[in-house]
C-alpha cells in the first residue's frame, strides 16, 4: 500500500501521488486527467496544468515520466495557482525533445537551457530529480545532471504549488514524492525548552530516552512560539491500543479556562473490523470534527512520522509519508478554530487526552511557508 521504506519514511519523503487516485490534486477540467496503471496520465484536451493543492518552499522532488514521441511535458515547481508566465509565475522544467527556444528537457523554461543528450519523449519511463534550495534549482534525469539554476532577481519565488502539465501528445508520471527541506528542530530532546505546560492540567510531561512522554489527562504542552503557515513533521507512539491524543495548531494560547482552542490533528490507530478505510475515531491524521483520514496507516506501539502542512485555508496530512487528508476550511473566520477559520498564527500543542494517555512524541522539526507572491 504504501511505496515508501522505512528509511524514506524517516528522511520526511511525502507521497504526492498514491498510486491508485487523484487524491491532493487539482486539475484543468478540460484535461483527461486520469489514473492508469499507477501512473498520472493525459493525453487529451488543451494546455494545462494538475496542481498540488498546498505549496512547498525547499523540498527534493522525485518522480518518473514518459511522454510519446513528439510529445510536450513539464513539472512546475513552486508555481503560481493559475501561471501564465513561466518566467515569472513558476519554475517550469520542461520534458521536450523539440523547443524552439533549446529548452529541452530538464531545461528551466525562460531560465536556463539543457542538453540531455538522449531522447526523453521514446515511450520509455525517466527519472527526474529537482531540488530547490533558496534561489538555487538543480534537475537530474536517469542519474544525470542536466540544469542548475540560480535566480538572482530580486523578485524569485521562494514557494508555491508543485505541477505536472499536459501540453502535447501522451504524458503520464508516477512514482511522485517530495522531501521538504529546511526545518528547525522544535524539541531538542533533552529538556522542555521553548515548550509550556498550560495551567490546569492532569498530565504528567517530562523528557525521557530524547522524547516527550505524556501520561494521563486531559492536560496540554504548547510551544512558546506561534506559526502561521509551515509545515510540521513529528513522531508520535502510542504505549496502549487505540489511546487518543493529538497536536493542536493555530491555536490560541492556553489557559484553564481554554487550554485548547485550535485545529487538531487527531492521533487514534484504530479502525472498524480489520478495514484500514474505516477509522473509529477519526483516524491519524484527521482533523478532528472536521474531516476524518481516508485510511488509518499507522499502528499501536510503534513510531509513527505524521505531517502536518498548513497553508492559509488549505490544510493537509501525511502519515508515514502517505496522503490521508486534503482539506480547505471554507467557514466564516473566528479568532478560536473550534468555531471557524482561523489564518493567523497560534500555538502548536501536544495533548494528554485523558486519564488513559501514555504517548511518546520526538523528533518534532518545522519550516514555516513564505508568504504567498
Amino acid at each position: 500500500m504504501n511505496p515508501l521504506t522505512p528509511e524514506q519514511i524517516e528522511e520526511g519523503w511525502l507521497l504526492l501521488f498514491d498510486n491508485e487516485t487523484l487524491f491532493g490534486w487539482s486539475g484543468d477540467p478540460g484535461i483527461n486527467w486520469h489514473v492508469a496503471d499507477q501512473a498520472i496520465a493525459a493525453s487529451e484536451g488543451p494546455i494545462g496544468l494538475l496542481l498540488t493543492t498546498v505549496r512547498f518552499a525547499d523540498f527534493e522532488l522525485s518522480l518518473e515520466f514518459k511522454g510519446s514521441p513528439g510529445s510536450n511535458g513539464g513539472v512546475f515547481v513552486r508555481c503560481a495557482e493559475a501561471p501564465s508566465d513561466p518566467a515569472t509565475d513558476c519554475y517550469e522544467v520542461n520534458i521536450a525533445d523539440d523547443h524552439p527556444q533549446g529548452f529541452l528537457s530538464g531545461s528551466l523554461v525562460a531560465h536556463a537551457p539543457s542538453n540531455p543528450g538522449f531522447s526523453t519523449t521514446d515511450d520509455n519511463w525517466h527519472q527526474m530529480h529537482v531540488s530547490a534550495v533558496g534561489n538555487l534549482f538543480r534537475v537530474s534525469i536517469d542519474g544525470r545532471d542536466v540544469c542548475e539554476f540560480r535566480d538572482e532577481r530580486s523578485g524569485w519565488r521562494p514557494s508555491g504549488l508543485i505541477g505536472l502539465q499536459k501540453n502535447s501528445g501522451e504524458l503520464a508520471y508516477r512514482n511522485i514524492r517530495i522531501k521538504p527541506l529546511g526545518s528547525r528542530e522544535l524539541f531538542n530532546g533533552t529538556d522542555l525548552a521553548g515548550w509550556r505546560e498550560v495551567p490546569g492540567g492532569k498530565s504528567v510531561i517530562d523528557v525521557v530516552d530524547g522524547s516527550i512522554h505524556v501520561v494521563n489527562g486531559p492536560g496540554f504542552l504548547e510551544t512558546e512560539g506561534t506559526f502561521q503557515d509551515f509545515l510540521v513533521q513529528f513522531e508520535a507512539r502510542t504505549h496502549a491500543p487505540e489511546l487518543n491524543s493529538g497536536l493542536f495548531f493555530r491555536a490560541e494560547r492556553g489557559t484553564e479556562q481554554a487550554p485548547s482552542n485550535g485545529y487538531e490533528v487527531q492521533i487514534h490507530n484504530g479502525f472498524h473490523e480489520g478495514d484500514r478505510n474505516r477509522p473509529n475515531n477519526a483516524g491519524t491524521g484527521a482533523i478532528f470534527r472536521r474531516v476524518e483520514a481516508r485510511r488509518v496507516v499507522a499502528d499501536d506501539l510503534s513510531w509513527a512520522t505524521i505531517t502536518l502542512l498548513a497553508d492559509g485555508p488549505q490544510i493537509a496530512t501525511w502519515v508515514q509519508g502517505y496522503p490521508v487528508v486534503n482539506w480547505r476550511d471554507q467557514r466564516t473566520p473566528d479568532p478560536n478554530p473550534r468555531k471557524g477559520l482561523r489564518l493567523e498564527a497560534g500555538h502548536l500543542s501536544l495533548q494528554g487526552h485523558d486519564p488513559t494517555t501514555d504517548m511518546s512524541f520526538r523528533r518534532i522539526r518545522l519550516a514555516e511557508l513564505p508568504p504567498k507572491n
